[in-house]
């Protein structure tokens, strides 16, 4: 009996914006959950574990594209499935 609920390993590096050469679709399938220096996080655009460091996107500010700006903040990085 196959399982086909079976998660996909989640990257080093991830980004939610599928323009993205990180975006991996078939993780986004499933919840993700990220915590920065022990507290999770819910506004996570981007996010490298190795690196530790995440991207959230600015309230206010945008790229010439009507994005918004992203912030990087650094810390510990933990990532899971829900």
């Amino acid at each position: 009996m196959s399982d086909n609920t079976a998660k996909p390993a989640l990257p080093d590096h991830l980004s939610g914006n599928p323009r993205s050469p990180y975006h991996v679709e078939e993780c986004f399938e499933h919840d993700i959950g990220i915590r920065l220096n022990g507290k999770e996080k819910t506004d996570i655009e981007e996010y490298c574990i190795s690196e530790g460091w995440v991207k959230i996107p600015s309230p206010k500010a945008k790229d010439r594209f009507g994005q918004p700006m992203l912030i990087k903040l650094k810390g510990e990085v933990e990532v899971f499935y829900k």
